[in-house]
């Protein structure tokens, strides 16, 4: 009679058959380790971070530091957030931004309060015969197709294009500096009249709208794209975030363009889809080229390529077809 504890001897000191249970759940057991470790790794490189930080530039390097790791965070893919933290910093600081939103400041205060046209709560005369408004009538004044991103209708339309640029611009700036963000914002601006005038001819534009929608197109692909690396419970709340604020700020464009008072005059709402659809083809590309060269990138020609056709198509549309001539 075989003695039972030589056979679980034996069958312990059995090799184990590749696939089998006890090979699968030391396979497991090894995964966890190197996901333990790498975590331990990242936290160790955090701390060791904070202390040089501490060490070397005091308290308000630590904190400088500390507000470039949230913003990579929010801004960027898990897998180029070193990149930036080791070369992060504020210079040149967020200018681009920052100026336009002072700019179209200026500009409204100026028609609020030196001009007595009611301008604090809704549209007059004072802003639809601005040197800066897009009028259909004065399409040959070619600087209006970018000017009327200065204008706004009432405090509501300032604000919200205020909140919504610098919440986004700033980090967004932080990350790819001014020439990118630039680029983009005013790629939105473009593409915002061009299309007002060929989708909706004979209605004036006013408002920043069509730059804050490129910038909101370009950031919400990127969270699309790369989600699952964008921390996922936090990126569902920002497309939350995202949605929430183009719906509130669509339903005020449209309640302008439609159901504006008898004695006032309706405001295009195209802009605010045009900037999108540029935010989302050029912004994109822009946005998810933060570790290469963007001349380098073909999406980006194909972008560009894409977008000065339908310009060219647009200023032939002006030229030659559109009703308000």
């Amino acid at each position: 009679m075989s003695d039972p504890f030589a056979v679980c001897a034996e069958e312990e000191n059995r090799p184990m058959v590749e696939g089998g249970p006890r090979t699968m759940a030391a396979d497991h057991d090894l995964e966890m380790e190197d996901m333990n470790l790498n975590m331990d790794r990242d936290m160790e490189g955090e701390l060791e971070e904070e202390q040089e930080m501490r060490e070397d530039g005091g308290r308000e390097a630590f904190k400088s530091k500390k507000v470039h790791r949230v913003v990579s965070k929010w801004m960027l893919p898990e897998k180029v957030r070193r990149t930036y933290l080791e070369r992060a910093n504020c210079l040149p600081p967020p200018v681009f931004i920052i100026s336009v939103s002072l700019a179209e400041l200026v500009v409204f205060i100026y028609y609020a309060v030196w001009k007595p046209q009611k301008q604090w709560i809704t549209l007059d005369t004072g802003i639809l015969e601005s040197p800066f408004t897009y009028n259909p009538e004065k399409r040959e004044q070619a600087w209006r197709f970018v000017s009327y991103m200065l204008v706004h209708a009432g405090v509501q339309h300032i604000v919200g294009n205020l909140i919504m640029q610098l919440a986004l611009g700033i980090p967004l700036e932080m990350v790819h500096k001014g020439l990118r963000v630039g680029l983009v914002y005013l790629a939105g601006v473009i593409a915002g009249s061009l299309a007002s005038s060929i989708f909706d001819p004979l209605k004036y534009l006013v408002g920043a709208s069509g730059g804050v929608y490129a910038l909101m197109g370009g950031y919400f692909m990127n969270v699309l794209v790369n989600f699952r690396e964008m921390i996922p419970a936090l990126g569902i709340v920002r497309l939350l975030i995202i949605i929430l604020i183009i719906g509130s700020d669509m339903g005020f464009a449209l309640y302008r363009r439609f159901f504006v008072p008898v004695d006032g005059s309706p405001v295009s709402f195209a802009a605010h889809v045009a900037g999108g659809f540029a935010g989302m083809s050029i912004g994109y590309t822009v946005f998810s080229c933060f570790d290469k060269a963007l001349l380098k990138d073909p999406r980006f020609w194909i972008a560009i390529a894409a977008y000065f056709a339908c310009v060219l198509f647009a200023v032939f549309f002006n030229i030659f077809l559109s009703p308000a001539n």
